[in-house]
């Protein structure tokens, strides 16, 4: 057993490097097309060590970013090459690739950033907080009730945006000592503004009740087995596809089914319920998603039923009718602490009393005024654009505390940035990011 998994470590070593060398090529050959950065041009920089499997944390901000690059010009300073690949191809905002301190510190030479973003705690991103005059701030890749939000690691920064007075409340209980009027600044979720930004619905709009239904992977392990695809999801779209009142948006987790078969297997009988009824009836337009946008889902569904995932809070954000499932494993863990005490939960059950509980909650207006609550603590107001007009004042706010202790310390002398430790770790371990 031990020489057969020495075998397998050594083929995905060779696959790795290869893969590596290929996004190497590529990457460079892109880079040696386009024209260099205009020097002392931008000035937040948006700083991401992760491979391309971490994406979705700064995809959804790929919005806000393009917005606020109208006023202050935005930098994606991205470490490992696939991810820069793919930036490069998808970014709406200009990328450096910075592999090397070396490289990061051109950039930062080249370039005058005054306030750099930061959306996961990858420990590489302290490569980046060594660099003083300018302010570092963690922006996070989502809201939730999660032990992440919660994390210690808020104090490296020298600012955090959070989406409200929940985040706040959250961060009270576990961050000593730590000013939270003047370093945790409340924007909500600038996402929200974009969730439509114009695209086509994949759809013509009627007089049925459009049903999002977007269930997360069934889990590793009993704690975060929140996957409902198996216990409610293949009674609740048959019943919701027969009705003839409904349209069904089926949003799975990509991940469903790697761990348990009959789950993969319920989700295959779901996608094939949605085919053969589009088959039946062309006009009811039901749809099967599994493209890489998420947004317009989230806004043009009359209600949504999520897992407990970050969907629940994304959703939310849209401030619109909003059911979340009950698991069904008895070890899954369930926050009762925050929205998740107060929602309204889908139990599992037969598929016409399921549908019947979505009916109730997309049309109840008691409901709907209890969701308010919580979308005003979670996110503040979120009136279309109010929350992008916090976003550019938090951000217009950094931009006048740069020039104000700048004009401080326009006498100190200047200083030597270079990381000559940081070089020479890399040049010790030799590690590629592989992606």
């Amino acid at each position: 057993m031990g020489m057969t998994n020495d075998v397998r470590r050594g083929f995905k070593l060779v696959r790795d490097t290869l893969r590596l060398r290929k996004a190497q090529r590529e990457l460079h050959a892109r880079l040696a097309q386009r024209a260099p950065l205009e020097p002392h041009h931008y000035r937040v920089g948006v700083y991401f060590a992760d491979g391309k499997v971490n994406l979705y944390q700064l995809r959804q901000w790929y919005a806000p970013l393009a917005r606020l690059a109208e006023r202050h010009p935005v930098l994606i300073l991205s470490r490992a090459s696939g991810a820069a690949l793919a930036l490069l191809e998808e970014s709406p905002v200009p990328v450096a690739y910075v592999r090397r301190v070396a490289d990061l510190e051109q950039v930062i030479h080249d370039q005058d950033l005054h306030v750099v973003f930061y959306v996961n705690q990858n420990a590489k991103n302290f490569q980046m907080m060594r660099y003083g005059r300018r302010w570092h701030v963690f922006i996070n890749h989502g809201e939730s009730d999660k032990m992440y939000m919660t994390t210690n690691q808020f104090k490296a920064y020298d600012y955090a945006f959070i989406a409200g007075d929940a985040a706040r409340a959250r961060l009270e209980k576990v961050l000593w000592d730590y000013d939270f009027d003047k370093r945790a600044i409340p924007i909500g979720r600038p996402q929200a503004d974009h969730y439509l930004d114009g695209s086509p619905l994949p759809y013509t709009p009627d007089d049925r009740d459009v049903v999002l239904y977007a269930p997360t992977w069934e889990g590793d392990r009993g704690a975060a087995a929140y996957g409902s695809i198996a216990s409610h999801g293949v009674a609740l779209v048959r019943s919701l596809l027969a009705s003839g009142r409904h349209r069904v948006i089926y949003r799975p987790h990509p991940r469903s089914g790697v761990v348990d078969h009959e789950y993969g297997a319920a989700n295959r009988e779901i996608i094939h319920a949605i085919a053969a009824a589009n088959a039946a009836d062309p006009g009811a337009q039901h749809v099967y998603d599994d493209g890489p946008s998420l947004g317009w889902q989230l806004a043009a569904a009359d209600v949504a039923i999520v897992d407990i995932s970050a969907m629940v809070y994304d959703r939310l954000a849209a401030g619109r009718p909003l059911l979340i499932t009950r698991p069904v494993n008895p070890d899954a863990q369930i926050d009762t602490g925050g929205y998740l005490s107060a929602c309204e939960w889908l139990v599992a059950s037969d598929g016409e009393a399921m549908a019947a509980r979505v009916d109730e909650v997309a049309h109840d207006e008691a409901a709907l005024e209890r969701l308010g609550f919580w979308v005003e603590r979670y996110f503040g107001d979120t009136t279309p654009g109010v929350t992008t007009q916090r976003f550019h004042a938090a951000v217009d706010h950094l931009m006048a505390e740069w020039d104000r202790f700048a004009a401080l310390h326009a006498a100190d002398p200047e200083i030597d940035e270079h990381d000559a430790e940081g070089e020479a770790a890399e040049q010790a371990d030799d590690i590629p990011m592989v992606d």
